[in-house]
């Protein structure tokens, strides 16, 4: 190449780079949440202040609907830096940062002032064991609390014991609880349910009103346990060193844009959630009211597996007896 033209690559490439903000970023984010969804408005609300906020430097792509896989791919995309973030259940932070499941231990939970008393007991080691495995916490949001709900009798222990009841494929937490109460539960990807109702491989599935209705299966479901069976959450997260090159103050931006995110779209679980239980029993879904001596058993199964969980290293034991101080504390 003569020198002339190299020179002029040189100044085009020096103009580009000078034309770059400093601490400028593009982050991508995946989710499985739809186009359309109150997530994805909400979440496409706190990408258009982040970047109004931070004069462009930072941007936000999101890849909703699944479109770069489950949970698994997503992680190794992001430590490829093929992406730079991705929206999570508990369950599939899991062998990043066990302790991200805490606040859905089955049967621990039961109201949201609860859930206001657990976030603040535990957040902040969450985010620490997120930073350890190479994750930045974005956000955390409760999506609400998950009932069991079927297209069958659950009125009864014995009834109950007789479910073919589904749990999310990698919850092992679910699975054993479940297990430990003497049912056999049926793990399978979200995307698997709907058919499985259909043909009566599974016929109860946990999950909240609203995300029963929005996955379309609460045209066969004819009862729900009427209380909580554990409290979901999702999670925001970063690749850190991505985080960690923006500059502090677009940090900040990015933050409150999330924690601000975050809350709208908990208002708006709560909201859903009302409405589809009033939707659900127009629809004659029966609210089959939980025997106090049945409940106990299954909070004591709850803290059984919780306890084994400690014992093989897989939740912190500090953090478990901390968050259940708390509780305690508060009178739960």
């Amino acid at each position: 190449m003569p020198i002339s033209e190299r020179l002029s690559v040189l100044v085009l490439l020096l103009g580009a780079l000078l034309a770059a903000p400093a601490g400028a970023a593009t982050l991508k984010i995946a989710t499985l949440a739809p186009e359309g969804s109150i997530w994805m408005q909400a979440m496409r609300e706190a990408a258009a202040e982040v970047e109004a906020g931070t004069e462009g430097r930072v941007k936000i792509k999101f890849y909703p609907g699944g479109v770069m896989g489950h949970d698994s791919a997503v992680l190794k995309k992001i430590r490829l830096g093929q992406l730079q973030g991705g929206a999570f259940a508990a369950s599939e932070l899991a062998g990043v940062a066990p302790d991200a499941q805490i606040l859905g231990l089955p049967f621990l939970l039961d109201g949201e002032a609860q859930v206001r008393v657990a976030r603040e007991a535990v957040l902040p080691a969450i985010e620490a064991r997120l930073e350890e495995g190479g994750l930045h916490l974005l956000s955390l949001t409760g999506v609400g609390f998950a009932y069991l709900m079927s297209t069958a009798d659950l009125s009864s222990p014995k009834a109950l014991a007789a479910r073919r009841v589904w749990v999310p494929q990698g919850d092992s937490i679910a699975e054993r609880t479940f297990r430990e109460g003497g049912i056999t539960p049926i793990p399978l990807p979200l995307g698997d349910v709907f058919t499985a109702l259909q043909s009566g491989l599974v016929d109860t599935v946990g999950n909240t009103p609203a995300g029963a209705i929005a996955l379309q299966w609460h045209g066969r479901l004819r009862q729900l346990l009427d209380h909580p069976l554990s409290y979901v959450v999702g999670y925001v997260v970063l690749d850190a060193r991505a985080h960690a090159r923006i500059d502090a103050a677009d940090r900040a931006h990015l933050r409150d844009a999330f924690l601000r995110a975050g809350e709208r779209i908990e208002a708006s679980n709560r909201k859903a959630d009302r409405q589809a239980l009033e939707a659900l029993e127009a629809l004659g879904v029966e609210r089959v009211p939980v025997d106090p001596a049945e409940l106990a058993r299954w909070k004591a199964i709850g803290r059984r597996v919780a306890d084994r969980l400690v014992e093989e290293g897989v939740l912190d034991g500090a953090l478990l007896a901390r968050l259940r101080k708390a509780l305690a504390d508060h009178g739960g």
